[in-house]
């Protein structure tokens, strides 16, 4: 689909429509739909009660999908990134892209929408040191429709602070085709049950 895309009315991230499923979380006040478990698999436990014990290396889970819409893209980049393959259609055209396509830094922020209703604990977490190796890897144009694939790479107890781990994760954020558009792995700092519990 090119810069001159057909334009969906709908708000700012807007979530593919369909049924709950387990695992579907709620879009708060002010946003449209929600995004759903769009594999087998899922965690054992609801974000509301996960723990660090919850994150198995190994383990991969899908969610989504967010439908990026030309005027979103319009939206976020004249706030935020304004450059023209981003906020000026007519000059995307022309660019490098031929067409607009979405700032990385909006693709950022739908990922992240998607990561945190579905895989960051809403009772453990604690913060997270940061993000390694982002990579923007396909451009992403109106019309599209991303999902979040999440693989656990690794857990481990902290040394200093053994009431809580450091989860690191694979993230890829595909497209409605399958294509990887970006990766990057993510760092999070999670209470563990075992010291909320006092058994730890």
């Amino acid at each position: 689909m090119n810069g001159d895309g057909e334009a969906e009315n709908a708000p700012y991230a807007r979530a593919r429509t369909g049924s709950r499923q387990p695992g579907t979380a709620p879009a708060p006040r002010g946003t449209a739909g929600t995004t759903t478990t769009l594999s087998d698999a899922n965690f054992a436990t609801p974000v509301e009660d996960r723990y660090f014990e919850d994150y198995v290396p190994g383990a991969v889970y899908v969610y989504g999908s967010i439908t990026m819409t030309r005027e979103d893209i319009l939206r976020f980049a004249d706030e935020f990134d304004p450059q023209s393959i981003h906020n000026d259609p007519h000059a995307a055209r022309q660019g490098p892209f031929s067409g607009l396509i979405a700032s990385g830094w909006h693709t950022c922020s739908v990922t992240m929408r998607m990561y945190v209703d579905h895989y960051v604990s809403k009772v453990a977490g604690l913060a997270s040191p940061g993000i390694d190796e982002l990579r923007w890897v396909q451009p992403v144009r109106p019309g599209d429709s991303l999902s979040l694939r999440a693989t656990v790479q690794d857990a481990r107890v902290s040394r200093s602070k053994p009431d809580r781990g450091l989860v690191t994760t694979g993230i890829e954020v595909l497209d409605q085709h399958g294509q990887t558009v970006l990766t990057m792995s993510a760092m999070n700092l999670f209470l563990r049950r075992q010291a909320v519990s006092g058994r730890g």
